[in-house]
C-alpha cells in the first residue's frame, strides 16, 4: 500500500471521528496468549490459544495455535492457526470475537444514523473458495453475512468486508456480550440451505447466515486455516491495522481472562484457616470465575506445607481473597502464602 493511499485511508477515517483507538477487535495481532501456544484434540468450543478468540466446532478434531511466524508482508509475527487432525461431518465450526455493549455505543445502531463497519484481517488456508464472515447481534438475534474468497493456497491475503450498519435495533449499554463475528471455516446444510442474507440486517434464520459454497476445512485432515491483523472499524474504509503495544493489548484481555501468582501476608487462626487478597491488574468485565492453584504457606518459623483444602472466596471485579485450611495445627501467627490462580470473566 503506497504512502498516498495510507493518508487518504487516514483522512478518511478523521472523517468518521477517530484515528486512535479505532480497532474495536481485542488482540487482533494475535500477540496474547495466556492460555498456552498450543492445544491439541480440540472437539469442543472455547477459547484456547490466542486471547479473545474463541474457537467452536460441533464435529472434527484440531489442533489450535499460536503461530510465531505469520511474516505477513505488514509486519505481523504472530497468527492464530486452525488445523483439522480428524475429519468432521456436517460441521459447524466459526472462529469468532465476542464483542461487550459498552464497546460499541459509538455506532449508533437502532437509530437513523447507524454507521457502516469495516472488517480487515489477512487469512491463509491450504483450502481455496469461498468463506464467510458474519456479525451476529446476541441483542437482538439480527445479522448479516458477507463472502470472501481465498485465491490462493498457503498464502498470506488481506481481504476488507464493509458491512451497513442497523438502523432497527441498537445494542445494550452494558457489560454483557453483544455482538459476534463469525469467520465460519465449515457449516452444515442447515446453515447453507436458504438464501444467504447480505444487503442489511435482518432476524437471524439460521438456513440463509452462511453461503452455500462454503469450504470445509474439516473434510481432510491437515487442512487448516489461519488468520492475523483482524480490524473492526467504523466507516467505508480499511485502514492500516492500528498496532498497539503489548502491555496495552494484555490489559484488555486481562478485562476478560486473567492469570498470575501471588505471595501475601497470611494470618493464621485457631481454626487453622488463613486469608490471603489478591488485586487484579485490570478490573474485569464481571465477578470471575477462579481457580487456584499450586498453593503453599509458611506460617511464622514453621515450614511451609501444601493445605489439605483451598478456596477463591469474594471474588469480584478487582481482586479475590482466598481461605485454605491446614494439615497441622498452629497457634494464632503470621505468615505469607504463595499460589497461582486463573480468573476468568469471559463472554
Amino acid at each position: 500500500m503506497s504512502k498516498a493511499r495510507q493518508l487518504a485511508d487516514l483522512g478518511n477515517v478523521y472523517d468518521d471521528g477517530a484515528l486512535s483507538n479505532r480497532n474495536m477487535i481485542i488482540n487482533g495481532a494475535m500477540e496474547v496468549a495466556q492460555r498456552g501456544t498450543s492445544v491439541t484434540s480440540v472437539t469442543t468450543a472455547d477459547y484456547r490459544t490466542c486471547d479473545r478468540f474463541l474457537f467452536g466446532p460441533t464435529s472434527g478434531t484440531y489442533t489450535v495455535t499460536q503461530e510465531s511466524s505469520a511474516s505477513t508482508a505488514d509486519g505481523f509475527t504472530n497468527s492464530l492457526k486452525i488445523e483439522t487432525t480428524a475429519t468432521g461431518s456436517g460441521t459447524n465450526a466459526t472462529v469468532q470475537q465476542r464483542i461487550e455493549g459498552h464497546n460499541l455505543q459509538h455506532l449508533g445502531y437502532g437509530t437513523s444514523s447507524a454507521k457502516q463497519t469495516t472488517v480487515s484481517f489477512y487469512v491463509k488456508s491450504n483450502k481455496t473458495g469461498t468463506y464467510t464472515l458474519e456479525l451476529y447481534s446476541a441483542d437482538s438475534t439480527r445479522q448479516i453475512s458477507k463472502n470472501y474468497t481465498i485465491d490462493a493456497s498457503g498464502t498470506w491475503e488481506r481481504k476488507t468486508i464493509t458491512f451497513p450498519g442497523d438502523t432497527g435495533n441498537g445494542f445494550d449499554n452494558d457489560a454483557g456480550l453483544s455482538l459476534y463475528l463469525f469467520w465460519w471455516v465449515a457449516a452444515p446444510s442447515s446453515f447453507t440451505s436458504g438464501t444467504q442474507n447480505t444487503s442489511a440486517w435482518a432476524s437471524a434464520t439460521n438456513a440463509n447466515r452462511v453461503s452455500s459454497s462454503i469450504v470445509d476445512i474439516s473434510d481432510t485432515v491437515g487442512n487448516y486455516w489461519e488468520i492475523t491483523g483482524v480490524q473492526l472499524e467504523v466507516g467505508d474504509t480499511a485502514t492500516p491495522f492500528e498496532h498497539r503495544s503489548y502491555g496495552d493489548e494484555l490489559a484488555r484481555c486481562q478485562r476478560y481472562y486473567a492469570k498470575g501468582e501471588t505471595r501475601g501476608a497470611i494470618a493464621m487462626y485457631s481454626n487453622y484457616g488463613f486469608l490471603a487478597p489478591t488485586k487484579f491488574a485490570t478490573t474485569m468485565r464481571a465477578s470471575p470465575t477462579v481457580t487456584v492453584t499450586s498453593v503453599e504457606f509458611r506460617p511464622t518459623a514453621d515450614a511451609s506445607e501444601t493445605p489439605v483444602s483451598i478456596s477463591a472466596q469474594n471474588s469480584l471485579v478487582d481482586g479475590f481473597g482466598v481461605i485454605g485450611r491446614a494439615s497441622s495445627s498452629y497457634t494464632d501467627q503470621n505468615g505469607y502464602g504463595t499460589y497461582s490462580y486463573t480468573a476468568d470473566a469471559e463472554i
